[in-house]
């Protein structure tokens, strides 16, 4: 699938679609799995608003972007949007991930491994502590950080759980190796070239950000 980046758009083939609809496209696709194994045939708007959390006119509107999915009064065939989906979002192909820290977070990772989604695996690990150095967790192999760019091949998609003392360090290492998609758990705001994305989730920020929230905005005010 070609993807192009542009301002606040995102280009799947010839069709712009808005980041925000873009973000949200896996979320469908995992409400759809679950009706499709529960062997429902067909979704309304209004069924998917209440399941997902995002009003029914959004969802219309997303799927608007994609052409004629539905019918009115029909709503949607689960079985032909989970296949349209599936193809829109690559899921038939593997996307190997590379972990760069397996402290707590890292060893978490492992063991869970994006179980429930089969087309993204963690295949490869690296971290400085010579006690996990050599060791598997989760089947997945430990190898010492000094051999990130010996090892580290064909792998597009990192996870960056270090310290943010060495956080651009070890990402200029990636940059280098052919990484374009960071998802960093550090603190730390790397610099990355424009022909790389980063995503930063920051844990403890949405910790604080929900603690605002439930303290100035009451879910009976929304």
């Amino acid at each position: 699938m070609n993807r192009k980046r542009n301002e606040g758009v995102m280009i799947m083939g010839q069709s712009k679609i808005p980041k925000a609809t873009a973000k949200r496209l896996p979320l469908y696709y995992r409400y759809l799995i679950n009706l499709n194994n529960q062997g429902k045939t067909r979704v309304s708007s209004q069924e998917l608003s209440k399941a997902v959390k995002v009003d029914s006119a959004t969802i219309r509107r997303d799927f608007s972007y994609f052409g004629a999915l539905g019918k009115k009064g029909y709503g949607y065939n689960v079985e032909y949007l989970l296949g349209f989906f599936r193809k829109t979002l690559d899921q038939d192909e593997l996307t190997e991930v590379a972990l760069i820290g397996v402290g707590n977070l890292g060893t978490a990772f492992l063991k869970y491994n994006f179980t429930r989604n089969n087309n993204t695996e963690i295949v490869i690990a690296f971290d400085s502590d010579e006690k996990k150095v050599g060791t598997k967790i989760g089947g997945v192999p430990i190898y010492h950080i000094d051999e990130l760019e010996e090892r580290l091949e064909n792998i597009n998609v990192a996870i960056l759980t270090v310290p943010d003392t060495v956080s651009q360090q070890i990402t200029d290492q990636l940059v280098a190796k052919g990484v374009t998609g960071i998802l960093n758990f550090t603190p730390a705001r790397i610099t990355v070239p424009k022909n790389v994305r980063v995503h930063h989730i920051d844990l403890s920020i949405e910790l604080q950000s929900l603690a605002y929230f439930l303290k100035h905005y009451p879910l009976d005010d929304e």
